[in-house]
């Protein structure tokens, strides 16, 4: 199985790349509780998608750290990995957005792979669930998270409301959500009227079940995405959850929403890096973790 990492993205709300930020007593990143899950978990092959000008910083911290224990390749998500005819604005530099991350490592994906973000604590037993259903099944699925656990006190958070009838996914509406009077307020990033959603509304943080299926539709749907964005291009973004819908309904597929009741932990805001720092302690005093993980 392989895990396919997204870290092209900067940090803009945190101040930096938080994806190499830190948080383990010997200096090990998120990305490294990441994988060393993911290997517990029976994962064989990681895939991280950054940006070119990283690559030394990614193979020379984390790389080096773990190529002797999972076999480890490198994409990289950049505006020359596009189809032919698209023109993207001079000065534009924020990525295409994580649908194009895939665009970008379809080339690296030959088998079930799961998709992960770099800057997010997943917990040991959401990577269990993640290869359980790859390798048990044929389904597609999202590790859902109540909703609840997930918010941050410094401000709004960008999560992918899942409804879902008997198990199975009806939409997935990524949302700005935010506290208001104790009252979970939700506003669509699609400009649609907010809602609100009670504490345990699973929500997705973009860990998913995938087959390599979705990367043939990938290959065409991404044309259309550009033809429905042609005057939008200075801003648009492809996004997994579009791409998952578009695909499930195209398909008459249904993906599965999994409940976790793994510990979900983050550093959306720069306050919470302390928070995250003394969680990991706890784990690591609870055996959980080595102090040494590699």
């Amino acid at each position: 199985m392989t895990l396919v990492i997204l870290a092209a993205g900067m940090g803009s709300r945190f101040g930096g790349l938080k994806q190499i930020e830190p948080v383990g007593p010997n200096g090990e990143f998120i990305i490294d509780y990441a994988i060393y899950d993911a290997i517990e978990a029976g994962f064989t092959k990681v895939v991280f998608i950054i940006k070119e000008e990283n690559y030394e910083l990614f193979r020379d911290t984390i790389g080096s750290r773990i190529a002797d224990k999972i076999k480890v390749e490198y994409t990289f998500q950049g505006f020359d990995k596009i189809p032919d005819g698209v023109v993207i604005p001079e000065g534009r530099e924020k990525p295409l957005g994580t649908a194009h991350a895939l665009y970008s490592a379809i080339p690296n994906i030959d088998e079930s792979f799961g998709i992960i973000n770099a800057d997010d604590f997943y917990g040991k037993e959401a990577y269990k669930q993640l290869s359980e259903v790859l390798s048990e099944s044929n389904n597609f699925a999202i590790i859902g998270y109540e909703v609840g656990k997930t918010l941050s006190e410094n401000g709004q958070v960008k999560r992918g409301v899942c409804f879902n009838e008997k198990g199975v996914l009806t939409d997935l509406i990524e949302s700005k959500i935010g506290l208001v009077d104790d009252r979970i307020v939700c506003e669509p990033l699609n400009g649609g009227e907010s809602f609100e959603i009670p504490f345990d509304q699973p929500v997705s943080m973009q860990m998913f079940a995938m087959r390599t299926g979705l990367l043939e539709f990938l290959k065409r749907d991404i044309n259309r995405f550009f033809d429905v964005n042609k005057n939008n291009m200075e801003v648009c973004e492809y996004l997994l959850p579009d791409l998952l819908n578009d695909y499930a309904k195209s398909e008459n597929l249904g993906i599965h929403v999994m409940p976790t009741k793994a510990t979900w932990k983050g550093i959306t805001y720069r306050d919470e890096l302390e928070d995250l720092k003394e969680y990991i302690k706890g784990l690591i005093d609870e055996g959980v973790y080595p102090t040494n993980l590699y």
